[in-house]
């Protein structure tokens, strides 16, 4: 079991009449991971409500905040759990078989046309086996054709856009692998959230995506960007791409600073530091 304890602080400057936000910055409760203490607030008295999807367990924090500075901080330890496998015991489903609430994620949507990309997964992937290994091939592939770099993206960037740039940040690494499994007839979905082990050439902390593709009977992780470390995600929100899981929605005049965010291993229940490394088997934090 990996204990994780993490903090988030968020600044903003809210201008006449005020603003409504829509928050997606707290950990996901789900069997595999347990949020085992968390606190949240709020510079400003205001009313603020949860709602959880019940199919994601993502939770969207609701609340008006009043014009001047407004400031939000979450703490949380969470202990992750992973359910692990052989990767060449994942075999991928047909649409005839799989759930129904996994078809969506086969569709094309905003940042990840998959329609588009048809020839291009066809080429690339279509002639390898069918399961976990060509899931990990579009990974590797996104990761070895696209560079990571800060500032050179922004909120209308999509995967097809990352294909011919070829440059970009977590984001769009995730878009294009999520498009291009998607052209694949492999279901895949973005996932927002905080990792462990990012490199700290690459600036601050920050949120992380990353996606998770549908394989035997649950939601396996994928990082594309290959800047972190798939058994340190912390998952938040799950959805069909970042117009789904943005981990502020802002609806009003506001200017913003950058998030502060730490993350860390700490002993677990048994008084043991489990540090997330890389590992050869599929893990997930989806699922029994």
């Amino acid at each position: 079991m990996v204990r994780l304890e993490l903090s988030t602080e968020l600044n903003y400057a809210v201008y006449a009449p005020g603003s409504d936000f829509i928050f997606s910055v707290q950990a996901a409760h789900t069997p595999r991971q347990k949020v085992v203490s968390e606190s949240l607030q709020l510079s400003q008295d205001v009313v603020s409500s949860v709602y959880t999807d019940p199919s994601t367990q993502s939770r969207f924090l609701r609340l008006r905040a009043k014009p001047g500075s407004f400031t939000l901080r979450y703490r949380a330890v969470v202990d992750l759990t992973h359910f692990e496998a052989q990767p060449d015991h994942l075999a991928e489903q047909s649409p005839q078989t799989m759930p129904g609430e996994v078809l969506p994620y086969l569709y094309p949507s905003r940042y990840c046309q998959s329609d588009r990309l048809l020839m291009v997964a066809s080429q690339e992937f279509g002639h390898l086996p069918l399961g976990y290994s060509r899931a990990k091939a579009i990974c590797s592939w996104v990761q070895q054709h696209v560079t990571f770099q800060g500032n050179t993206t922004n909120s209308t960037t999509s995967a097809l856009d990352t294909l011919i740039e070829r440059v970009g940040v977590c984001r769009d690494f995730a878009h294009l692998m999520i498009a291009l499994c998607r052209a694949a007839n492999l279901p895949a979905r973005m996932a927002s959230g905080m990792d462990y082990g990012a490199d700290p050439a690459l600036g601050p902390p920050d949120f992380h995506a990353y996606v998770e593709v549908f394989l035997g009977d649950r939601w396996y992780l994928f990082d594309p960007s290959g800047t972190a470390i798939p058994m340190g995600f912390v998952r938040f929100a799950t959805g069909r791409d970042a117009a789904d899981i943005a981990f502020a929605m802002i609806f009003g005049n506001v200017s913003a600073a950058q998030p502060i965010i730490t993350i860390r291993a700490v002993p677990n229940v048994q008084g043991q530091l489990v540090v997330p490394q890389h590992v050869d088997h599929a893990l997930s934090t989806d699922g029994p």
